[in-house]
């Protein structure tokens, strides 16, 4: 992975140039402002769509015509085919009083404009969604680099920062108001670039373009973060290697005490690598090492080094060998059952960063280098790979679940009956309607989940909570728990109604929930609940992707007869002769389907 802090404007141009012709799906950006931001803005966001597979569709609305588009519509630039609205609304062109004449105005006019603003702003929002669900990303005010009042400014006083800081705060509640819309720190941005580096003065002046290309690009990845992410295309897993990146030097050679970490240099840069490891760890991201070495010589470090943030019980997966590293992470890929394009691998090995490039191409790789450890924790933190827009209760908890998705994994070697070991695991499974609490679970579950998904249909939470609320479908999810622990929510299902029938929309279960049989009872849910909403016959669907080939004849072995055989399969199912079966291997099921 090339870092986009080292790329040059003309390397986009050219990377734009040779891409011509490739056939991508089209994702369509709008952008509303009060600035000039094309063609430079234009250019950066089209390279990094590239980047997961999309060719940009960047459309620019009028100049200083924000309110104007989103209430007096333009469908040309909001409808329902936009995947994403960009919002650039700057206060040198939106107030006068807050940008420039702050000092001249007494303390009611500053609370006027405050609310005029706060107006503008949700006024605008509001414009916007009732024209399109598509994202919406809205990048805040900037705080001047050099305040009106100079020295006596400071951020908590009632001065021009302190307004702007407020203003922020305020955008920040009406954006988080509502569903799939997102604020974007432009001062975040400002402060890696570097404020006399972030601004081109010239053509502010020339066309009021007040950005530089280090800015625009800057913005650029910001924004491709948070598109990234509402794509699905996040990681889930990290791979590491151990020698000269998570400590320096060589245990093997060097021994425990002689490794290079603590809180003070050099190993003060790996102890800090460490801790932004570990804030992976806890937004969900699953932790593995894959590492030339002796088994014992690592765990040592994990368990005895005093400067260890990273422990033992924080890797979910380990393949500490002298193995080649593409076969241990494919191994690793097939343990945790994940897929392979879901995994980062990181090494401070020129050799093996093109060995696993060559043999896995679907793994994204960051190549460390062992003489520059003070910037690993940034290209960490930079890179963006693992970034998320909400954190569940199952995230918080992933690397706890795969670990003891391992004790499970050893304990049923200990059976030759399946049945046996299904009744040994002491199944409980609880199955809820959709509400606030379970949405962004069940939309990152449709967003995520490849291989048991019937029809892999992604979701926003905006979706769920719309279909939640609509009287023509029910959403569904399902929890398990067994004897070494809670699952969490495992699998969904979306049902839509049309008279006297009830169309599967979605099925899906996660994949450490796949082996249990738990497909049994989410599908018996559906059809009891359809039967309940006094539907006569329910149709299932399968359209293929390049990675659910295992659930093809899923509905064929459930005891549907198959009315359509193609990319879109089509399945019936005569409720009038259903009866309700489960495996009786579960310990316990309980239902809110049976309040109804």
């Amino acid at each position: 992975m090339k870092s986009y802090l080292h790329m040059e404007y003309s390397e986009v141009v050219d990377k734009l140039n040779s891409n011509k012709n490739n056939v991508l799906p089209t994702l369509n950006i709008s952008v509303l402002r009060n600035i000039t931001l094309e063609p430079i803005l234009d250019t950066f966001l089209r390279y990094f769509m590239l980047e997961i597979g999309y060719k940009a569709n960047v459309m620019f609305g009028d100049y200083d015509n924000i309110l104007q588009e989103a209430v007096g519509k333009r469908p040309d630039l909001l409808n329902n085919n936009v995947d994403c609205v960009l919002v650039f609304s700057q206060l040198e062109t939106l107030s006068n009083i807050i940008s420039r004449n702050y000092l001249q105005c007494s303390q009611s006019e500053i609370e006027n404009e405050k609310e005029r603003i706060v107006n503008y702003m949700t006024q605008t929002l509001n414009g916007i969604r009732e024209q399109t669900q598509a994202l919406i990303l809205w990048c805040g005010f900037e705080v001047p680099i050099y305040p009106l009042a100079g020295i006596l400014d400071k951020p908590n006083s009632m001065y021009q920062i302190s307004t702007i800081n407020w203003l922020n705060n305020q955008l920040n509640k009406v954006l988080f108001g509502n569903t799939n819309a997102y604020y974007i720190d432009i001062n975040l941005c400002i402060a890696r670039v570097g404020a006399r580096n972030f601004y081109d003065k010239r053509f502010w002046y020339i066309g009021h373009a007040p950005y530089s290309k280090e800015a625009c690009r800057e913005i650029s990845y910001e924004i491709f973060k948070h598109i990234k992410t509402s794509k699905s295309k996040c990681k889930k897993c990290i791979v590491l290697d151990c020698d000269n990146v998570l400590w320096g030097g060589i245990v093997g050679e060097d021994s425990l005490l002689g490794i290079k970490l603590g809180k003070d240099y050099p190993g003060l840069a790996y102890h800090e690598f460490q801790q932004e490891i570990l804030n992976l760890y806890n937004r969900g991201t699953i932790l593995t090492i894959c590492s030339k070495n002796n088994e014992e010589d690592v765990w040592e470090v994990f368990e005895n080094h005093p400067y260890m943030v990273l422990k033992r019980e924080h890797i979910s997966a380990s393949r500490i060998n002298w193995d080649d590293k593409a076969t241990n992470i494919s191994s690793i890929s097939k343990e945790l059952n994940i897929s392979l394009d879901s995994i980062v691998f990181v090494d401070d090995s020129q050799h093996e960063i093109e060995m696993v490039n060559y043999a896995l191409p679907q793994v994204e790789t960051i190549h460390l280098q062992k003489n520059r450890a003070f910037e690993y924790r940034d290209i960490l933190a930079s890179c963006g790979l693992f970034d998320i827009l909400s954190i569940t209760n199952e995230d918080k908890l992933r690397g706890q679940m795969y670990r003891t998705e391992a004790q499970r994994n050893k304990f049923a070697q200990e059976f030759t009956d399946m049945e046996c070991y299904y009744n040994s695991l002491e199944m409980e499974v609880s199955i809820y309607f959709s509400n606030s609490f379970y949405i962004p679970r069940i939309a990152q579950l449709t967003q995520r989940t490849n291989q048991f998904n019937l029809t892999t249909k992604r979701y926003s939470e905006d979706d769920i909570k719309m279909l939640t609320e609509s009287k023509d479908y029910d959403v569904i999810c399902i929890q398990l728990k067994d004897r070494f622990g809670d699952l969490g929510i495992v699998g969904a299902s979306i049902l839509k109604y049309e008279n006297d029938q009830a169309l599967i929309d979605t099925f899906l279960l996660s994949c450490r929930a796949l082996g249990r049989k738990i497909e049994y009872v989410l599908l018996m849910e559906c059809m009891k609940l359809s039967k309940l909403r006094s539907k006569k016959v329910i149709f299932g669907q399968y359209i293929s992707s390049n990675k659910n080939m295992q659930v093809k004849d899923f509905y064929e072995s459930k005891g549907f007869s198959t009315i359509q055989n193609s990319e879109v399969s089509i399945y019936k199912y005569d409720l009038e002769s259903y009866t309700y079966e489960i495996p009786s291997f579960f310990k316990n099921i309980t239902t809110e389907v049976e309040l109804l």
